[in-house]
C-alpha cells in the first residue's frame, strides 16, 4: 500500500481500524500511524529520520504499546485476546507518555478480542484519555462489534498493493538473501542487475526492505541466520539509503552503496 503521511498529525483519529487481507500489512499500515502520532519531525509526518521513528521502527519506542494474544505455559498462543488485558490496558492508558506526547496502543488481530474484550474496550474508545490513540489491526472487521467499528475511523488495506509493490517486496527478499548469504560477488551482480530501477520503485524497495528487518528483528520473519546485530546495521543502511533518496541522491549511488556495506566486514552470521 501507499506511505501514509499527515501533515498534521493532531488530527489523526484517536482510535482506528486497520483492515488487511494479512495481519502483516495492517501492522505495517499502523506502524505508519504510530510513527506519525509519536514523529518528533518537522513537515509530513511520519519523517523516518527523527529518534521517535527509528524507535518506533526498531518496535521500541516506550510509548508504543503493543496488545496481543499471550502464550500459555507451553508457549502456545492463547485462542483470544482477554477482558483481563484490556482491563489492564485502560489502567496504563491513565499514565502519562515516557517520552513522546502521545501513547499508541497497538492492538494486534483485533477480532481476537473476545465480546467481553471488545465489551471493556467500548468506553476507552468513545471517550480516551487525552493524548491517546488506539490501533485496532484485523484481517476481518465484521468480526469486531458493530457497537466498536462505530466509535473508530476505518482504513482498508485490502486491494490497495498494486503489482508494483509486490515487486518491491520479492525485491526486499532477495537483497536480505543476498546479504545473508555473505558472498560479496554475488551481493554485487544482485545490485548491478536492479540499479536501473526508477526513484519511485527504488523508495518502495527501500520501505519494504526496512520493513522486513524490523519484522525480523521483533521474530515476526525468519532471520535467515542473520545476527540481531547485523540486522539492525542493516536497518540503520537502509535509513541512509531512505534520507538520501531524499536528498535527490541517485538510484544508482543507492545500489553502489547497498553492494559496498550490505555485507559486513565481520561477517553476517551469528
Amino acid at each position: 500500500m501507499a506511505e501514509l503521511r499527515f501533515r498534521d498529525a493532531e488530527r489523526l483519529s484517536h482510535a482506528t481500524i486497520i483492515t488487511a487481507q494479512d495481519l502483516a500489512e495492517s501492522l505495517r499500515a499502523a506502524r505508519q500511524i504510530a510513527a506519525a502520532a509519536l514523529c518528533t519531525g518537522e513537515g509530513e509526518k511520519p519523517c523516518g529520520v527523527c529518534r521517535a521513528c527509528r524507535k518506533v521502527g526498531e518496535g521500541i519506542h516506550p510509548d508504543l504499546i503493543f496488545v496481543r494474544r499471550l502464550e500459555d505455559d507451553k508457549g502456545r498462543r492463547k485462542q483470544v485476546i482477554s477482558v483481563e488485558q484490556i482491563r489492564r490496558m485502560a489502567a496504563d492508558a491513565v499514565v502519562l507518555p515516557n517520552e513522546a506526547e502521545r501513547k499508541v496502543y497497538l492492538i494486534e488481530e483485533a477480532e481476537r478480542m473476545n465480546a467481553s474484550a471488545q465489551s471493556a474496550a467500548l468506553k476507552l474508545l468513545e471517550e480516551p484519555p487525552r493524548g491517546v490513540i488506539f490501533l485496532l489491526c484485523t484481517t476481518n472487521a465484521e468480526q469486531l462489534l458493530p457497537t466498536v467499528r462505530s466509535r473508530c475511523a476505518e482504513i482498508n488495506c485490502n486491494g490497495a498493493r498494486a503489482a508494483e509493490d509486490a515487486e518491491s517486496v520479492k525485491l526486499a527478499r532477495g537483497f536480505v538473501k543476498a546479504a545473508a548469504g555473505g558472498d560479496a560477488a554475488e551481493l554485487c551482480r544482485w545490485c548491478a542487475g536492479h540499479e536501473n530501477l526508477d526513484s519511485r520503485a527504488a523508495a518502495d524497495f527501500v520501505d519494504c526492505t526496512q520493513t522486513l528487518l524490523t519484522d525480523m528483528l521483533c521474530a515476526r520473519q525468519s532471520d535467515q541466520g542473520l545476527s540481531h546485530g547485523e540486522l539492525r546495521r542493516l536497518y540503520a543502511l537502509f535509513e541512509r539509503c531512505a534520507a538520501y533518496l531524499q536528498a535527490n541522491v541517485g538510484v544508482k549511488h543507492i545500489f553502489g552503496l547497498l553492494a559496498v556495506e550490505g555485507i559486513g566486514g565481520s561477517g553476517n552470521r551469528g
